[in-house]
C-alpha cells in the first residue's frame, strides 16, 4: 500500500518521466496457526475497489529495510517485538492509486508472532483514507479466495513456504503492472 508520497520516491503522474522505483518493504507475518495477517485497502475515490495486501511500506529517511519493515508492521497493525527472518521474494509493481502513479521495488520479509490482536491507530492519513480493516487467513482461505489479493500469486507462495520452508535466496517474482 503507498504511504507517505513522495515524488522523489517513485510517486508519479502518468506524464511525469519515470524516477527510481520507491523502495519498499513489506512483512510476511505469519502466527502461531500459520495464519497470514493481510490488510484490506481499497482506491481512496472509489471504495468498492477493493485488494488484501500485505503490511509494509516505503523507506524514510536513512532507514534500512529492516527498519521499515519493522516500522511498517507496528504503525499499520500494532504488532511489534517481531523478529524478521529472511526476504522470502522481490518483485517490481507500477499500478495507479489515488490519482497517481506508483512504481515500486518491494522486499517481503518472513516475521513470526504469538501476538494476533491488532491496533490501527499508526495509520498514515492516507492509509485511513484507504484501509478498512485486517484478517489473519490461513492457506485454505486464501486459495479458495476470488478476492483480489497482492502480489497476485500469494496463495501459491505461501503454501509453497509453509511446506518447503523460506528459499535458500530470495526468489524474484515476475514484475506485477496494473
Amino acid at each position: 500500500m503507498p504511504e507517505r508520497p513522495n515524488p522523489e520516491d517513485g510517486l508519479r503522474t502518468e506524464a511525469e518521466p519515470a524516477v527510481a522505483a520507491r523502495q519498499v518493504s513489506r512483512v510476511i507475518l505469519l502466527d502461531p496457526d500459520d495464519r497470514i495477517l493481510l490488510l484490506h485497502g481499497f482506491e481512496p475515490d472509489d471504495p468498492t475497489d477493493t485488494w488484501w495486501f500485505t503490511p509494509g511500506g516505503g523507506l524514510e529517511g536513512e532507514e534500512t529495510r529492516e527498519e521499515a519493515a519493522r516500522r511498517e508492521l507496528a504503525e499499520e497493525t500494532g504488532i511489534t517485538g517481531v523478529v524478521l527472518g529472511p526476504v522470502l521474494w522481490k518483485r517490481h509493481c507500477t499500478f495507479p492509486f489515488d490519482g497517481r502513479r506508483w512504481e515500486q521495488d518491494e522486499w517481503y520479509y518472513l516475521a513470526r508472532t504469538d501476538r494476533t490482536a491488532t491496533h490501527m491507530g499508526g495509520q498514515t492519513a492516507l492509509e485511513r483514507r484507504s484501509v478498512s480493516g485486517l484478517k489473519w487467513w490461513t492457506s485454505e482461505e486464501l486459495s479458495a479466495s476470488h478476492e483480489t489479493v497482492y502480489p497476485t500469486r500469494l496463495a501459491e507462495l505461501l503454501r509453497t513456504l509453509l511446506d518447503e520452508g523460506p528459499p535458500s535466496a530470495p526468489v524474484l517474482l515476475e514484475t506485477e503492472r496494473a
